[in-house]
């Protein structure tokens, strides 16, 4: 797993599962039209990271339900989690942490095994203190309330703030129609350029275009934002994956230049993985039968998983953060509930932002409603 090609596979097949089976009970948050769509942002790198750090600490059936979802668990998790975390940290302009906090004992061989995570004691207020600073703000706090059951949190951040390699030119920024997934039309403010013949092309019936970040100096590559856009009614479970399909399966235009038209947006989502699991096939993690006894002498199991990302898009580049918390309660108390060719993405698209280096896909999102623009 410590391979990168590797675990860019198991991040791409976490998130086709969870778009495909898991998305639909996605839960918009923030303001605007946003609140009343059907469109969403989340991390599939965000949620792996965070779930096989805990798996790390996984034993036996439980280890085993989690390795079919991720790829990995038990001892071999933790080194594929901090090989991970460091070549997306490669990305240029991306940050990539996680923290662990804990009302019991945490096992040495478990804290040493995964030498970037930073382990400390319980403390709410310490924890939204540090997600609102790792994501700058953009996201203010964690999207949990840590309760006194909670015995232990692992929260991951991804955060990114880059400035595209090719800026969008402000005047030629205009309000043109887009029509949302119910049908309705509203002009919503659009921004236009031209693109490279290189980084448009057809795949599995979608259009795909490829806008690159500008790399930081002295840093790694920047990040790639490639926008999808399937055939009228196509569903976000149809059209995300072919952002991150291999850039090999895509068919160039048959044209001499290409322009797009693109809403500014702003994207965030609030959802719930913890009722998602058992469709990804994950129960023993969260019943009293669960084995983490490679993360603590405690008996633990799962009580949450939730994750909270905000995608912005605008004509000087893109922002995005993830923060993804998996909480552990005692296994012992029951569980809470739970020729010109012009590509106009004027009607429901996929973004997908991939790592600088390899196809893992750091954020997607599916706009379905009137976007919302971000704030100037």
């Amino acid at each position: 797993m410590a391979d990168a090609a590797i675990a860019t596979g198991a991040v791409q097949r976490l998130a086709e599962r969870w778009i495909r089976d898991g998305m639909a009970a996605a839960v918009p948050v923030g303001r605007g039209r946003g609140d009343r769509g059907t469109g969403f942002v989340c991390s599939p790198a965000g949620l792996w990271l965070a779930l096989a750090a805990v798996a790390a600490g996984a034993r036996g059936a439980t280890a085993a339900e989690l390795r079919a979802l991720l790829g990995t668990a038990d001892r071999e998790a933790a080194p594929a989690v901090t090989a991970v975390a460091r070549e997306l940290s490669r990305t240029g302009a991306l940050g990539v942490a996680t923290r662990v906090w804990s009302r019991v004992p945490v096992l040495r061989a478990y804290r040493e095994a995964l030498p970037d995570v930073r382990f400390d004691p319980m403390d709410p207020a310490a924890v939204d203190a540090w997600v609102h600073e790792a994501t700058g703000g953009l996201i203010e706090r964690l999207p949990l309330e840590i309760t006194d059951a909670t015995l232990l949190a692992l929260v991951n951040v991804l955060a990114l703030k880059a400035r595209w390699e090719k800026p969008f030119e402000g005047r030629r920024t205009q309000d043109l129609p887009f029509t949302d997934a119910a049908g309705t039309v509203v002009p919503v403010p659009t921004m236009a350029k031209d693109v490279p013949l290189a980084d448009a092309w057809t795949s599995r019936g979608a259009y795909v275009v490829e806008l690159r970040c500008a790399a930081e100096p002295g840093g790694g590559p920047g990040a790639r934002v490639r926008l999808v856009l399937g055939a009228p009614g196509a569903g976000a479970g149809r059209v995300l994956p072919v952002g991150w399909a291999p850039r090999s399966e895509g068919v160039q235009l048959d044209t001499d230049r290409v322009t797009i038209g693109l809403p500014r947006l702003a994207l965030r989502t609030r959802v719930t993985v913890t009722g998602q699991l058992a469709s990804l096939g994950v129960r023993l993690a969260l019943s009293d039968a669960a084995d983490f006894s490679g993360l603590s002498p405690e008996r633990l199991a799962i009580s949450d998983v939730v994750q909270e990302t905000v995608l912005k898009i605008a004509e000087e580049g893109v922002e995005a953060a993830a923060v993804t918390v998996v909480a552990l309660r005692s296994a012992g108390a029951a569980p809470r509930p739970r020729r010109v060719r012009h590509i106009a993405f004027d009607r429901s698209f996929g973004v997908v932002v991939l790592a600088g280096a390899e196809d893992t896909p750091l954020f997607t999102a599916w706009q379905a409603d009137a976007p919302a623009a971000p704030d100037a």
